[in-house]
């Protein structure tokens, strides 16, 4: 079986998806068919003996669709080209909607003016009895409305050209149903000016003040505002929804630096070829897996493991894309490159969780794929019912109009859609992957969380929560469930914590350890002021060292502390208790 990705042109509500879907399903050959009405493609999965890319397309065209390929290449380009044509989408439909209110507003008053008045209790001013008021004005009234709709009708063509072609083909949609319901009111709505006309050359004062109430310019107006304001917000949350996806496709840098006939040469993040010796300098993002072959430093792995302190890493072990080189020059081995990456793999997981379909979804456009022409049908039967009651024409069809704007089936193809990929978008965004659209919606019924003995569950970085000092000084940060400690000595004396924090701070201002950055921000919260540092060291690995006031002050783990000849007997108990209890340790001591 093949699995090919198609993006899918002209889908605009749950009904194309559902079009599509059976457009597509009904090919000899397909194992699979699921198409994404929010990202606009569609996951297919097929016997390559039975079937090949451009019979899937010519069915999508015969349905009335455009569908071209998802070519393979770098994710993040991919997503910049979406990000761009999200951006073009929302903008477009902004100005549609905006153009539509300007003119939709003046619309309503025109027609209305007379109810709007008697609300408010005002009496009708001169200017407008003399140009719109009364049967004498009709021709005036219903010439400015139809010139106020035009440019409604025009912003929002799509909807006719789109609504008919769809019905034609005989798979409607919900622009058919717009389609039909403000084409309706227009067509009625010159009918009436026709008859107004009739009345006005012939003296038919009576016929002319009948049709008058029977001017349906404006519900076109609403009609195509109304649904333009929803094709808006919809636009919108379309856009939204892949930001997570962005973010973590963002991991990966744009280009790297790599080794080439002994230079350092900048190249595209897609022209790396496996086996390229790949040069990470300090704070770059690794963008490819591979071996250390030169160097040592340590990574930021937390944005794949959850690891909040950085991992040590020298010749012979591993790096993963999307981690970040904290302090080190390194040469690295290319092992994966491009969509063999950790990082492209986990995108790939994300967007297939995000495509695929829970079963409430299946059952919505089992729904939606017949609920158009039932509501043209009801309608239709709508409009003869209210005839036969001997009820006018003109009543009949505006409850047919009505039947049709009403039905609207995009919340019911949208909602589902838009909770799985904002759902597990923001699980990915936290850290947490689901597999399939199914595993999210199971989750409701999960009442216990088993995590395996390497499992974390952290913030992401040290922080700061507690100081507490006496002649064993101890500090402690924490990270999630997990806890930093650093322990100190300062001439056997009490200290303050703001000294302690003063003292560490200055130390380790110098130093880009993580435990270092968390006691900087207790520092810069506490708006606590920091002293020079003399014949500052910093020793990977184990800790700092540097003199204050002609004071030698020693920062990092127990095992730093004994090599400069510390005593540590007072210390160890508390020490031996903390890390057996999984705590990360920061020894902190002086001497003269």
């Amino acid at each position: 079986m093949k699995k090919v990705k198609f993006d899918i042109q002209g889908m605009t509500c749950s009904s194309c998806q559902a079009h599509v879907e059976k457009a597509v399903n009904k090919l000899d050959g397909i194992n699979l068919a699921n198409v994404n009405l929010l990202s606009n493609n569609m996951i297919v999965e097929y016997d390559e003996k039975k079937l090949d890319n451009n019979k899937i397309i010519n069915s999508i065209i015969d349905a009335g669709y455009g569908a071209s390929i998802v070519l393979e290449t770098k994710n993040d380009l991919k997503e910049n080209n979406r990000n761009i044509d999200n951006k073009e989408a929302i903008k477009e439909m902004k100005k549609r909607l905006i153009i539509s209110i300007v003119f939709w507003i003046p619309l309503m008053f025109v027609a209305m003016y007379h109810m709007i008045f008697e609300l408010l209790n005002i009496s009708i001013p001169e200017i407008i009895k003399e140009f719109l008021h009364g049967s004498e004005n009709a021709i005036i009234l219903a010439f400015t409305q139809i010139l106020l709709l035009l440019p409604i009708i025009y912003v929002n063509r799509n909807y006719f050209i789109i609504g008919f072609k769809r019905l034609f083909k005989g798979t409607p949609n919900m622009d058919s149903l717009v389609a039909i319901g403000s084409f309706s009111a227009i067509i009625y709505g010159i009918y009436a000016m026709y008859m107004i006309g009739y009345g006005l050359g012939h003296g038919n004062i009576e016929l002319v003040e009948k049709f008058l109430m029977d001017l349906y310019f404006e519900s076109a107006g609403t009609i195509l505002t109304l649904i333009t304001i929803g094709k808006y917000l919809e636009t919108k949350s379309k856009g939204k929804t892949g930001d997570a996806i962005s973010k973590l496709i963002n991991l990966a840098p744009k280009t790297a630096i790599i080794l080439k006939n002994n230079n350092e040469v900048e190249v595209s993040i897609d022209e790396i070829l496996k086996g390229d010796i790949v040069i990470i300098k300090p704070g770059s993002n690794v963008p490819i897996d591979g071996v250390i072959i030169e160097g040592k430093t340590s990574i930021d792995q937390s944005s794949i493991t959850g690891e909040s302190i950085p991992v040590e890493k020298e010749v012979g072990d591993n790096v993963v894309s999307g981690t970040i080189n904290k302090n080190g020059y390194v040469k690295v081995k290319a092992t994966k490159v491009g969509e063999d990456t950790t990082l492209s793999q986990i995108i790939k997981l994300v967007e297939e969780a995000s495509n695929s379909k829970a079963p409430i979804s299946r059952l919505a456009d089992k729904v939606s794929g017949v609920f158009v022409p039932i509501v043209i049908c009801i309608a239709i039967l709508a409009t003869i019912f209210w005839i036969l009651q001997g009820q006018s024409f003109e009543f009949a069809l505006s409850i047919g109009i009505a039947v049709l704007v009403i039905s609207c089936p995009c919340a019911l193809g949208l909602a589902t859609p838009v909770a799985i990929m904002v759902g597990t978008g923001k699980g990915a965004e936290n850290g947490i992957l689901f597999k399939s659209a199914e595993s999210l919606e199971l989750l409701h019924l999960v009442d216990t969380v088993v995590l395996d003995k390497t499992g974390t569950i952290t913030m992401g970085k040290p922080k700061v929560v507690e100081i507490i000092t006496n002649q064993e000084i101890m500090s402690e940060s924490t990270i999630g469930n997990g806890k930093i400690k650093f322990v100190g000595n300062i001439n056997n004396n009490i200290a303050s914590s703001n000294n302690l924090l003063k003292i560490a701070g200055s130390l380790e201002r110098n130093s880009e350890h993580p435990l270092a950055e968390a006691i900087m921000e207790e520092i810069k919260e506490k708006n606590i002021e920091l002293q020079d540092v003399q014949e500052f060291l910093s020793v990977s690995g184990r800790g700092v060292k540097g003199k204050i006031d002609g004071v030698n002050y020693y920062g990092g783990n127990l095992s730093f502390m004994k090599e400069n000849n510390i005593n540590t007997v007072d210390y160890e108990e508390k020490v031996t208790q903390l890390s057996s209890s999984r705590k990360n340790l920061f020894i902190f001591c002086k001497r003269k």
